[in-house]
């Protein structure tokens, strides 16, 4: 091979650099046809360029038959390659440049302790501003009192939507709205996934990692409701602090560890440890009992819209102007939540009480003074006929739609029958009875547990009079819901299997 010109002493013009190495130029043999990664022979030339023939027994003419014919190579691409001399370019100055830089510390990881602490923090101000802004709108255009005051209120408010009773002159004030309840569940669950992401966790599969996060954050949260239940104390309510710090600590555990275990992947892992008629009775349960919750808040929410006229009276009742008239909606918007589980009590039969020696069934209404809130303009002014009987179907329907899907998710897996490669379900895989009959014998009793702890969150009392007892009763519920669903789920997933099967067949 011709070694590489120089570069021209003491030259930096690129140009000369340029002129040398095209100097530098040699004729290259193409490649065998047929043949890849073969060169032929440097030494043999092209006989076009006055050079011996090649002469390659192995190739021989189309036309003849004699194997010593020889051929002249065929060159149908003939180019000069550029050699270069990468110790010659090697001596061009270089310039490093810098790289970005990278975080300090380990990973880029935050304190776990630091980390809750803001979360949670961040959680509590997000639920406590929305009750302070309302209540403070309400209280200072009306001119109840300052902007102190409608702190102080609306801090008391926010723990009564922890669940923790507020003490006042007429007795204590222990009916939570449900809505804010829910709201503080949702900012909890983001602080316990934005946590574990700050700690490095994330997708971790770890158990122990999502069980350490939460706990920290409800500590922190037990914490902010303790030192919330202080400041409230004493001006003209009573809290217990020791109680308030233990419901700020179930609500923290609870909310965060959801977040936790979706910000691991460990619900993934348990799943997977779980065995499946358990897993999938569990879910069915859980599916049951929220559609048979959507099926009260439906019912409530139209019998509320047919006595819409009686609501507009009631709030025009409140002479306190605009402000207190929008206050008082916004309370019975609070506590719609409440309204939508008492309307699934009612359906499912055990219905609810409105003070003491009250009952609201499909078969009874006993109700005495009650106060005037637009959310009780949709109370039932008498029991049933025969033709309200129809109202019983629903939960039934609900729970029988929990056992529909519950047979499609078994027959055609997480992504549905839709998912890609499926040719109108042909493919599917029929589930078992015995896991048919195995999941619905387990939802039963998961989805009549869930209603029954919603009834007992959804109850209370105002004061210590006559309306002491508001709500349904937890343990009826809990019986009938489990026998309504269980039953339910168990026909709406054997109708499923059976229409499936006779429809391939």
């Amino acid at each position: 091979m011709p070694s590489t010109t120089d570069r021209p002493e003491g030259s930096e013009d690129p140009f000369a650099v340029a002129e040398a190495l095209q100097s530098v130029v040699r004729d290259t043999e193409p490649l065998i046809p047929g043949v890849r990664g073969e060169r032929t022979d440097p030494e043999v030339t092209d006989p076009a360029l006055g050079g011996p023939e090649r002469t390659d027994p192995g190739r021989t003419d189309p036309g003849r038959t004699d194997p010593g014919r020889t051929v002249p190579e065929q060159r149908d691409d003939r180019r000069d390659t550029v050699v270069v001399d990468d110790a010659m370019l090697g001596r061009r100055d270089t310039v490093l440049l810098p790289g970005p830089r990278r975080p300090s510390g380990s990973g880029g990881r935050a304190p776990l302790l630091v980390a809750a602490v803001f979360a949670t923090m961040w959680a509590a101000l997000l639920t406590y501003l929305p009750v302070a802004a309302v209540i403070g709108l309400a209280r200072t255009l009306e001119g109840s009192s300052g902007i102190g005051g409608a702190a102080h209120a609306g801090l008391a408010g926010w723990l009564l939507g922890h669940g923790v009773p507020i003490g006042t002159s007429i007795g204590p004030l222990a009916i939570a709205p449900l809505l804010l309840t829910l709201m503080v569940l949702w900012r909890l669950n983001r602080a316990g996934l934005h946590v574990t992401r700050a700690v490095g966790a994330r997708h971790s599969g770890s158990i122990g990692k999502a069980i350490l996060v939460a706990a920290t954050v409800a500590s922190a949260y037990a914490m902010v409701g303790a030192l919330g239940a202080h400041l409230v104390d004493g001006r003209g309510t009573d809290v217990s602090t020791e109680r308030a710090a233990l419901h700020f600590l179930a609500l923290g555990l609870f909310g965060a560890l959801i977040g936790s275990l979706r910000g691991t992947d460990a619900i993934s892992e348990l799943a997977r440890r779980v065995p499946p008629v358990l897993r999938h009775g569990l879910r069915a349960g859980l599916v049951a009992a929220f559609l048979i919750l959507g099926a009260g808040a439906i019912a409530g929410g139209l019998s509320v819209a047919l006595g819409g006229g009686q609501a507009a009276e009631m709030i025009a009742a409140y002479r306190t102007g605009v402000a207190g008239q929008a206050g008082i909606t916004l309370i019975s918007i609070a506590y719609g939540v409440n309204a939508a589980i008492w309307a699934a009590t009612y359906l499912l039969g055990p219905g609810f009480a409105l003070g003491t020696d009250s009952a609201i069934r499909l078969t009874e209404v006993t109700v005495g003074p009650l106060p005037t809130l637009p959310l009780l303009a949709g109370l039932p002014d008498g029991p049933v006929g025969a033709s309200g009987a129809a109202l019983l179907l629903l939960p039934v329907i609900a729970g029988a739609a929990a056992g529909w899907l519950l047979t499609q998710r078994l027959r055609h897996g997480r992504s549905g029958p839709r998912r890609p490669g499926r040719r109108g379900g042909a493919d599917a895989v029929e589930p078992p009875w015995l896991l048919l009959i195995g999941s619905s014998l387990i939802a039963g009793p998961v989805a009549g547990a869930v209603l029954g702890a919603l009834s007992w969150m959804s109850g209370g009392g105002l004061g210590d009079g006559r309306l002491s007892r508001i709500g349904p009763d937890p343990l009826q519920v809990i019986l009938v819901g489990a026998i309504v669903a269980g039953v339910a789920v168990a026909l709406g997933a054997a109708a499923a299997r059976m229409f499936g099967a006779g429809r391939r067949g």
